[in-house]
Formats: structure tokens, C-alpha cells, sequence
């Protein structure tokens, strides 16, 4: 609904991670974003962003008018993102919903088999929360390229909606618009597929062609090594 005078846009995902909600696991997250209003907002008119998580209630908040993130029910101080360089040694995320297993793995096996044994290798299937756990220190790197391989390779296209039940499953603004602001708060390294800002990314629109790629990292050098070893 929209008022007489708006001023903000919310962009809201009930739940990001239902699969995880369902099994009664932590990975879910409940994000929220407040954008200036306008005729085509994006990421970069985010102006608050909020990310709550389902089972635990922890939380995190950010925006435009002071420095730094809150956050609640964390052990640690948020932020605290980590240092790792080292591909074989970060502790990672990815997601295989609506993904071809095939087709991920033949990008990027080579990087679970080189980082499962001396880091960790994780499927949240929820972007807010792999995100998120780059901002607390518990991941380093999220990697979400699916939307990169169709550009790239349209022929993919019949394996994707296969996965995908008929439809293409890339990241939908809603997964990530709060995510990203608070991330690049944080100072996490976040970025599509190409290393290009997210911050183009509108608001309103979930259809295939502004669904995004998201390669987010603690540190600048780990993502530029993402970004180069992937297998494109």
C-alpha cells in the first residue's frame, strides 16, 4: 500500500531459509530494508536495514544516519569479520536451490576439494544468513554465481528451471537488499559475480534478467581469488 506523501519503500523477506525454517534449524532470516521511494528504487537507495533471525531472535541493524551496525544476542561484538586470504583455508557458503549440482560443482568443486578438510564447507541455502555470518566472523567468504553462468552460458537455461521446477532461481532483490547494506557497513568485500557493486540491483523487479550473482568476502584478496578461480 502506498500513502498520500511516501517516503520509503520496505522490501521485506518474511522468511529467507524457509527450507532451513521447516527443519527447525538456525540458518533462517527474516531481512528487512527501507530504500528512498522513487519510481525504480535499487540497493543503493537503502537507507535502514535490519536482519532478525528466525529461530534465535538475534538481530542486526544499520543506517544512513551513524556509523558502525547494532545488533543483539551475538556472544561477540558485531562486527567481526574475519582476515582469511587463503582459499584452502576459508570457511565457506554456498547454495544449491534451483542451482544444477553439476553445474556448480564443475565451477567451483575444485575449491570445496581444496578448503572442505583445512576450512569448512557449508550449504545455508539462505543468502541473508551466509552473509550474515561473514558480518559475526563465522564465515568468510559466500559464494552465489548461478545467475553469472546463465549470462555467460545461456544454454544453461534448460538445466536451471529444470532444477528450478520452470523457473530461474537466481538471487531475488528481497534475498539480499539488507544483507548488502549491512555487509558493505561492515566493510565485507561484496560484489556480483563479475566484481561489480550490487548497489544497481532494483528493488521491485524479481525477474530473471534483475536477479543477481553475489561473491561477498572478509577480505579483499580472498575475494579477488574467488573471482579468478571459479571456472566460468
Amino acid at each position: 500500500m502506498i500513502g498520500d506523501d511516501p517516503h520509503h519503500v520496505l522490501v521485506i523477506d518474511p522468511v529467507d531459509g524457509t527450507r532451513g525454517a521447516a527443519a527447525d534449524l538456525e540458518m533462517a532470516c527474516g531481512p528487512v530494508a527501507a530504500a528512498r521511494f522513487g519510481p525504480a528504487p535499487t540497493i543503493a537507495d537503502i537507507e535502514y536495514a535490519m536482519l532478525k533471525e528466525v529461530k534465535i531472535g538475534q538481530w542486526m541493524y544499520a543506517d544512513v544516519h551513524c556509523n558502525g551496525i547494532e545488533s543483539g544476542g551475538y556472544p561477540d561484538p558485531v562486527p567481526n569479520v574475519g582476515k582469511t586470504e587463503d582459499p584452502e583455508r576459508m570457511f565457506w557458503s554456498s547454495d544449491f536451490n534451483g542451482h544444477p549440482a553439476r553445474l556448480m560443482i564443475d565451477a567451483y568443486g575444485h575449491l570445496v576439494d581444496a578448503s572442505a578438510n583445512r576450512g569448512g564447507v557449508y550449504v545455508f541455502n539462505s543468502a541473508s544468513f551466509s552473509i550474515s555470518r561473514i558480518i559475526t566472523g563465522q564465515m568468510d567468504a559466500y559464494v552465489g554465481i548461478s545467475h553469472r553462468l546463465l549470462r555467460d552460458h545461456p544454454e544453461t537455461e534448460t538445466d536451471l528451471r529444470r532444477v528450478g521446477h520452470g523457473n530461474i532461481l537466481h538471487l531475488f532483490p528481497d534475498d539480499i537488499a539488507a544483507s548488502v547494506f549491512l555487509a558493505e557497513r561492515a566493510g565485507v568485500v561484496i560484489t556480483d559475480a563479475y566484481g561489480v557493486p550490487l548497489g544497481d540491483t532494483l528493488l521491485l523487479e524479481i525477474d530473471p534478467g534483475n536477479q543477481r550473482s553475489c561473491i561477498a568476502a572478509c577480505t579483499p584478496r580472498l575475494h579477488a581469488s574467488l573471482l579468478s578461480a571459479i571456472r566460468w
